[in-house]
């Protein structure tokens, strides 16, 4: 007579299928850590003029900032008119642009985890420079003198370190920004005083600028143009003018590096009278969002971001309307995401940070933080 079967204890199978349960959930928290734990962090870095140092805010997935550190410029006394900065390719180092004598590149090494600044060491300026900005390469230096009517090229040195000037050259009155093309073959000077823009060829193996043909881009008198950036797609030049408020519309050929001017509108709000005497145009600052959908400038006299939405096949842009900011706002940025923006107030000693509507391109005020004194620069980066 065969023997009964064991019956399996429910008890054994049960404590089986709560472990296997268990075991599972452990590792998807796993997963979901180690996913968090690689996501991007993102930090903002505010040069301040008349305190010579840098903030440096880390930014939350809400647009949250929280000051991890204040970098003093070491071996600088004065303070200048304000601080110029900009970050390396590779994100390794943060360069600021002293405007009171001696004339430095102050370098700093960006920690790659916490995106603390460490000193580096300092290098020459040419002169008091309004902009400074970094070649697609990393390895050279451009810089405009508003004062100087100049710009210059310097190398920029294995450790960091920026070089003396390789190429010094004169231009018309009030050079202010200087920056290369999205291909790194092309420069371009704006000349608030002058009413031009330059253009030059650049080569980077060498790191030699030469006249562009044609080497000069005429705007309209007396409108200044002073910052300008280009599409993330590379078919459009957007260009501020300080004097009269206006922001003009370019279609750039990447091969000849020729622009032609398709639009023209402005950052003053509605009934503004720009006739008035104690009331003129000071536009400050323009930046586009990475996707490349939405534009915003800066106006002083009416401390005011303006937001423009961009036709991705024109370029042109459509007014979204205007919010009030920080006093004097000289300076503002989109974060990587382009989900925030943050704008800064030379005479209020603040930054405060806007949400960017995703579908409008409308600006909501989040939050505004204190800063050193007379901020006037704003550059993000996202760290993995």
């Amino acid at each position: 007579m065969s023997k009964p079967r064991p019956r399996p204890r429910r008890g054994s199978a049960s404590r089986a299928s709560r472990a296997a349960i268990a075991t599972t959930l452990f590792a998807s928290l796993i997963l979901v850590s180690g996913a968090r734990a690689s996501m991007a962090e993102t930090f903002a870095y505010v040069g301040n003029a008349d305190s010579n140092d840098i903030s440096v805010f880390e930014m939350t997935e809400s647009g949250e900032m929280t000051l991890v550190q204040t970098a003093p410029f070491k071996g600088v006394e004065k303070p200048g008119s304000s601080t110029p900065l900009a970050i390396t390719p590779d994100h390794r180092v943060l360069i600021a642009g002293i405007r009171s004598q001696p004339y430095l590149a102050v370098s700093f090494a960006i920690d790659p985890k916490t995106g603390r600044l460490s000193h580096l060491g300092n290098g020459p300026l040419a002169d008091s420079m309004a902009n400074i900005a970094i070649d697609r390469s990393g390895k050279f230096l451009f810089s405009a003198s508003y004062g100087g009517s100049k710009v210059a090229l310097n190398p920029i040195l294995a450790d960091g370190v920026v070089g003396e000037p390789k190429q010094v050259i004169p231009t018309g009155l009030n050079a202010h920004a200087f920056l290369p093309s999205p291909d790194n073959r092309f420069v371009f000077a704006t000349n608030l005083g002058s009413d031009q823009v330059l253009s030059f060829a650049f080569d980077a193996a060498t790191g030699t600028l030469t006249p562009g043909d044609p080497p000069a881009h005429k705007v309209p008198e007396k409108s200044g143009p002073r910052h300008f950036v280009f599409h993330p797609g590379g078919k459009f030049v957007y260009l501020l003018h300080e004097l009269n408020g206006d922001v003009a519309v370019f279609t750039y050929d990447a091969r000849s590096g020729a622009w032609d001017e398709i639009q023209r509108t402005t950052t003053l709000p509605e009934g503004f009278n720009a006739t008035s005497s104690d009331k003129k145009p000071w536009a400050a600052d323009i930046h586009i969002t990475p996707d490349g959908r939405f534009l915003y400038a800066s106006e002083r006299t009416t401390s005011a971001l303006t937001a423009y939405k961009v036709d991705g096949s024109s370029g042109k842009l459509t007014t979204v309307g205007s919010v009030p900011t920080e006093k004097q706002p000289r300076a503002f940025h989109i974060d990587p995401s382009g989900r925030y923006l943050a704008a800064v107030g030379e005479l209020s000693d603040g930054m405060t940070v806007y949400a960017i509507d995703q579908s409008s391109g409308a600006l909501a005020r989040l939050k505004s933080y204190p800063t050193g004194k007379k901020p006037n620069w704003v550059e993000f980066l996202s760290l993995p």
